[in-house]
């Protein structure tokens, strides 16, 4: 889907709440939607999700401006708020649920996607593999509305949530 001077791009990087505020921080992103993706199961809950064996990840489907913010200032904020090297989730929150993907939407997306792996794995930024995997979007439920800007609705526990999940302080 393609509006005009709007693209989307999606991203799993563990526990969605705290991948969804820190892209609706940016200028640019007019809007950042939690849902599942990734899996196999149909009209997942977030109860089916958390079993393990949908297939699907935690994610977060971003509405940008590509005239007010590139892909791979997306890809760069992406990667400072996770740890592309741990296949077992995302800091406090363990299972495949939360592992890392970049579902690319376009070949565009794939590549630079490719090139931003590739440039981190050169790097001395990390001591093990890095394991985030990019695959072609196939398919994006969206989660259920207490999910959605919970950071807003609910920011004492979302606060405490993100206090102790382990997680960088955004940069």
């Amino acid at each position: 889907m393609r509006v005009r001077n709007q693209e989307i791009a999606t991203f799993a990087g563990g526990c969605f709440w705290c991948v969804e505020a820190a892209f609706e921080s940016l200028s640019g992103v007019t809007k950042a939607i939690n849902g599942y993706a990734g899996g196999h199961a149909i009209n997942p809950t977030y109860q089916d999700v958390c079993q393990g064996t949908t297939g699907h990840a935690e994610a977060v489907q971003v509405h940008f401006n590509p005239r007010k913010i590139t892909y791979q200032k997306l890809l760069d904020t992406f990667f400072n708020y996770i740890d592309p090297t741990d296949a077992g989730g995302q800091y406090v929150d363990r299972g495949s649920q939360y592992r890392t993907i970049i579902f690319y939407h376009s070949n565009t997306q794939k590549q630079l996607a490719l090139e931003k792996i590739s440039s981190l794995e050169k790097s001395d930024q990390y001591h093990k593999p890095i394991v985030t995997t990019i695959e072609p979007f196939t398919n994006f439920y969206e989660a259920e509305d207490y999910h959605q800007d919970f950071y807003k609705k609910s920011p004492q526990r979302y606060q405490q949530y993100k206090s102790h999940s382990g997680r960088p302080i955004a940069k």
